[in-house]
Formats: structure tokens, C-alpha cells, sequence
């Protein structure tokens, strides 16, 4: 059975490590939202990886859940303006380290 410590490991080893102002890095927790910690052109590539070792169906994940500003049109994120953008982010659906590791011992993805 795979462990939450193993799970958080691997992505600690896969993300690219994160800095705050003071140039301190910032850690990544089980409960970390995964949306401010990684960009969004990372995840896709490190969550391939996770599947491929643990075994995991991620063939339900729809990314589109967790990042629904950058499925927008163009259009729509220029001239919505930063209000419709905060309402957008705030709406989103949490993705955390912990959500891996309890689809991890399934062996799907859980949530969706």
C-alpha cells in the first residue's frame, strides 16, 4: 500500500521547488493546493509520471476542474477584467497532494 509520506515525496521531487519574496522556499504539503503551488504547464508532465509509477487511472481527471482560467478564450480573459478572473480562481475545485494519494491505494482517480 503506498503511503501519503510516499506520494508527498515524489511530487516534493518532481515540482520545481517553489520561493516566497524573501527568497525562502516554500513547502509542499499534503494539503498544499497544487494550483498555486505548480504552474500550470508542469502538472500535466509530473501527474503522467505519478500514473505510470503507482499504477493509477487518471483517465477521469479533467484538468479543466482545477485550472478553469486557462480553458477560457482569449478574448474572455482580456476583457473580463480581473474581477471575473478572482471569481473564476475562487470557484475552483481544490488539487492537493492528499487527492493523489488516496487515488494512489485505489488505483483510480477518485475525485471529479
Amino acid at each position: 500500500m503506498v503511503s501519503d509520506t510516499e506520494i508527498l515525496a515524489f511530487f516534493r521531487g518532481e515540482l520545481s521547488r517553489q520561493v516566497n519574496r524573501k527568497l525562502q522556499t516554500v513547502p509542499l504539503e499534503l494539503e498544499t493546493l497544487l494550483q498555486d503551488y505548480a504552474p500550470a504547464d508542469e502538472l500535466p508532465y509530473v501527474i503522467s509520471d505519478y500514473s505510470n509509477k503507482y499504477g493509477v487511472d487518471i483517465s477521469a481527471l479533467d484538468m479543466r476542474n482545477y485550472f478553469p482560467w486557462e480553458n477560457l478564450p482569449f478574448t474572455t480573459r482580456v476583457f473580463k477584467g480581473r474581477n471575473f478572473r478572482a471569481s473564476v480562481i475562487a470557484n475552483r475545485k481544490p488539487l492537493t497532494v492528499k487527492m493523489f494519494a488516496e487515488s494512489a491505494r485505489v488505483g483510480r482517480w477518485l475525485y471529479d
